[in-house]
């Protein structure tokens, strides 16, 4: 028996923000096992938690249906709930597959999440790119090595919310990447910056709040907009939030809430 729950993360409404997959394991379990079940249950990522010895320290490991995903924001999110939900901790430290320490921290208007600080560097994008993306007009192009992101900023979020891009052809534009990011930046709303994501290379087509990007959007958005605080919305079709805070040149923290929708157990006897 493998204790899984599916929680809706970077929202306070259930069937909002971006729903995740939440195991709980005993015992290690290979890396083919993780990456079916991550398949079965057919979101963009699935944690995989496991209680480490030293107190209130947790492994953690992200699978999409395609491949391990070295650090994602709404697993970790969702993965956090969960524990809050069952255990009385006030905080909590996720180790990743890249020895990354997360610390975690239960508040009463939400959940905070350390996270490390990504740069981006210019980079050139393909025609056919842009075109798949259904987008004309650009404002800048960058890139995230950490992640294998690239960055592209658009000067309307209206256009951003709008785009509808030909997947099998973005796909074929470029290779050797995880994602691409389009960005806004906010204008006449209650937040700074807009996003989207977009990733069939490494796993579904969009993935509808994305965590892990604000890695590299938030030291981005800051050194724009001259702010260390701001309000992030991602208008995917689910959408969803967060606020993020650049606490140095190494560390910002993510801070937003999950719902729990699903608790079950999957009916295994796996290694």
């Amino acid at each position: 028996m493998i204790k899984t729950c599916i929680v809706d993360s970077f929202t306070n409404e259930a069937f909002k923000g971006n729903p995740a997959g939440v195991c709980t394991v005993e015992t290690n379990i290979s890396e083919d096992n993780m990456l079916l079940i991550a398949q079965e249950l057919g979101l963009s990522e699935t944690a995989f938690i496991k209680k480490l010895e030293k107190e209130h320290a947790y492994s953690i490991r992200y699978f999409s249906p395609k491949m391990e995903i070295p650090l994602c924001g709404h697993a970790t999110l969702a993965a956090a709930k969960v524990i809050f939900e069952t255990t009385n901790f006030k905080e909590i430290h996720f180790n990743t597959i890249q020895n990354i320490d997360l610390h975690i921290v239960h508040k009463k208007d939400g959940i905070e999440m350390s996270f490390p600080v990504y740069q981006t560097i210019p980079t050139e994008v393909p025609s056919s790119l842009l075109k798949a993306l259904g987008i004309e007009k650009i404002v800048n192009t960058e890139y995230n090595k950490e992640t294998n992101i690239i960055l592209i900023e658009m000067d309307d979020t209206v256009l951003l919310q709008k785009l509808k891009p030909d997947f099998e052809a973005l796909y074929k534009s470029i290779d050797s990447i995880n994602g691409v990011l389009i960005t806004a930046a906010s204008t006449g709303d209650d937040y700074d910056f807009h996003s989207r994501y977009f990733w069939p290379w490494s796993g579904t087509n969009e993935d509808s709040v994305t965590g892990g990007t604000h890695t590299f959007l938030t030291p981005y958005w800051s050194k724009r907009l001259g702010k260390t605080t701001m309000k992030s919305f991602q208008s995917s079709s689910r959408t969803g939030y967060m606020e993020v805070t650049l606490i140095n040149d190494q560390k910002l923290v993510i801070k937003s809430n999950a719902v729990i929708v699903f608790e079950g157990n999957l009916k295994l006897d796996i290694n």
